[in-house]
């Protein structure tokens, strides 16, 4: 397993697996603490796992927590996702960047996503499994969802939406959540 810096999004890396593939089908390391305490993390500091299946076209985000945030691992284990990171944190180098990647569960490579960074994905195959641990218990009263087509972020979803949640389909604007936030 290696760590690769992601240069769009200061303090994000991508854990790329090196799958090892024979007549059963394969197996590989998906978390090695030690490969992420060499970056810098506690491996120790994730305290809940979570997943999520999406059918083709579902789209999910983009989400982030307020106040402390969150920081999360997030792979996907079966089918392919397009994902995406927004950088929203004001004292960041990178803030307001946007990175994208293609998550499988062909390479079952993990993207770390630091705290105060907006998230969402959306599932290109018929069944897609997400897989997330993150560094504190969910609290449903820090939730945050920005508009997932809002033109200021002109995120380039590959996919027409086929279905999302209220929630997510009611978000407001990057601007309205900026605002909210500094209030």
């Amino acid at each position: 397993m290696k760590a690769t810096e992601v240069p769009e999004i200061a303090g994000a890396y991508l854990f790329e697996s090196t799958p090892y593939a024979d007549e059963r089908g394969f197996f590989c390391r998906t978390f090695d603490a030690d490969v992420v305490r060499s970056v810098g993390l506690d491996p120790h500091s994730f305290v809940q796992d979570s997943v999520s299946r999406s059918v083709r076209g579902v789209l999910r985000g983009l989400h982030l927590r307020s106040g402390a945030g969150e920081a999360k691992l997030v792979r996907c284990s079966y089918g392919r996702i397009f994902d995406v990171v927004v950088d929203l944190r004001t004292d960041s180098p990178t803030y307001r960047n946007r990175a994208f990647f293609a998550l499988s569960g062909e390479t079952q490579a993990t993207l770390y996503i630091p705290a105060g960074c907006a998230h969402g994905f959306q599932a290109l195959t018929e069944t897609a499994d997400t897989s997330y641990r993150i560094d504190r218990s969910h609290d449903p009263s820090q939730d945050v969802t920005i508009a997932f087509n809002d033109p200021e972020l002109g995120i380039p979803w590959p996919l027409p939406v086929t279905s999302m949640s209220q929630r997510d389909r009611e978000a407001p604007s990057l601007a309205e959540v900026l605002k909210q936030q500094k209030s």
